[in-house]
């Protein structure tokens, strides 16, 4: 990218979990501005941001560890502000609000506006919950009110999240609905690759996913549609007792655990049918969105799931795949077999759903339009920062 171009800070703690694409995708796709990733250190086995547009406090030293702690403790990093006043940044883009409560002495320092994405996380997990959580999260409660003041702008993606926000006193004028997107030049369907008669499941394991009731569904379907394999992809504090459960219930299945987004769209490709039955935790977390489910639909593959969280506005129902009253297992059953089933309906959501995706959910149109909100913080950063103003 042209150094020409003004730079965008874009800040997300551990540097980058394999979950979190859409948050390399959306940045590399902008084209008016320069991202630089900044946090406190990668992850192991993480995606990787481009290594000379990255900005770290801890490089895995006892310096870097006590770095780290000053920052997350104190806000003081010298040694990550000053390379980042150098690169003359116009703006901070911090992902989740807990990337938005660290990245606060960070703003401060530089002087610049910051912009914070909500994921469906902060957000929806009860109060109570959060205050007996980790150091980081606990530091977010604290300056919960503090962001409402100092951050320019907070983008949710899904108006599900903005509603959560709201009922927490976030200010109307400051919340703008984004869909981040995925790339849809990346994700699109080879159809040279033959359909197997497989139900994928693609998500970390843990009880938000509703991995269980994807089980209990599957030992209904294998029960008349044998030859249907169940494959998970994902790892997660449940995933013992989730292969109890299975080896108790099914004849047909695969625990994969994590695997590289390559071999992730490989499996998507190859599976007749995909299925992450996410349901309200009992933290009082929810499904944000899930990128994966716009994903899934670009390559052509039709999605079953519960209709909770915000999944409704991901997965358009009866048009790219079916959405079960959630934990109701039993109606989840019966939409896999319809879907495995019914030869023509399940050829119109695998047609429908790509094109829905490029419509509503691309990653570049998105950026472009996030893009324009960038610049629109910019213009205001003077002044009160208007919805209105984004929405004409």
């Amino acid at each position: 990218m042209s150094s020409e171009k003004p730079t965008v800070l874009i800040y997300r703690d551990w540097l980058l979990p394999p979950s979190e694409t859409f948050v390399l995708a959306q940045a590399e796709a902008l084209e008016r501005f320069t991202p630089y990733y900044i946090g406190s250190r990668l992850i192991k086995d993480g995606l990787r941001t481009p290594s000379e547009r990255t900005l770290l406090l801890n490089e895995r030293s006892p310096l870097g560890w006590m770095r780290e702690a000053c920052f997350k403790i104190a806000g003081f990093a010298p040694t990550l502000v000053a390379p980042a006043k150098r690169l003359n940044p116009l703006l901070i883009h911090a992902h989740f609000g807990i990337g938005g409560s660290l990245a606060l002495p960070l703003k401060r320092y530089l002087q610049i506006p910051m912009i914070v994405t909500y994921h469906g996380y902060e957000e929806m997990i009860a109060d109570e919950i959060a205050q007996k959580s980790y150091f980081s999260y606990r530091q977010y409660m604290q300056r919960r009110e503090i962001l409402k003041q100092e951050v320019s702008l907070f983008l949710t993606v899904s108006q599900q999240s903005k509603e959560y926000l709201l009922r927490q006193g976030f200010p109307s004028d400051k919340i703008v609905v984004h869909y981040t997107g995925i790339d849809t030049e990346v994700f699109q369907a080879d159809p040279s690759i033959q359909r197997e008669p497989i139900v994928l499941f693609v998500a970390r394991l843990v009880e938000k996913k509703g991995c269980e009731y994807l089980i209990r569904a599957m030992s209904k379907v294998q029960a008349l549609q044998p030859e249907l394999e169940l494959v998970l992809i994902g790892d997660g504090k449940l995933r013992s007792s989730l292969e109890a459960m299975a080896k108790a219930s099914l004849h047909k299945y695969r625990f994969l655990g994590v695997q590289p987004p390559e071999v992730v769209k490989d499996w998507m490709n190859r599976a007749k049918i995909f299925c992450v039955p996410s349901i309200t935790a009992t933290t009082g977390e929810a499904e944000g969105f899930g990128m994966v489910f716009a994903e899934a639909q670009a390559m052509g593959l039709p999605v079953v799931s519960f209709a909770s969280g915000a999944i409704p506005e991901a997965v358009a129902h009866g048009e790219v795949g079916f959405l079960a009253t959630e934990r109701n297992w039993e109606e989840l059953a019966n939409y896999l077999l319809l879907l495995a089933q019914n030869e023509d309906l399940w050829h119109r959501f695998h047609t429908y759903g790509p094109q829905r995706v490029r419509n509503l959910f691309d990653v570049r149109k998105q950026a472009r339009l996030l893009e324009d909100i960038y610049q629109q913080v910019l213009k205001n950063k003077n002044k009160n920062l208007s919805i209105a103003a984004l929405s004409s």
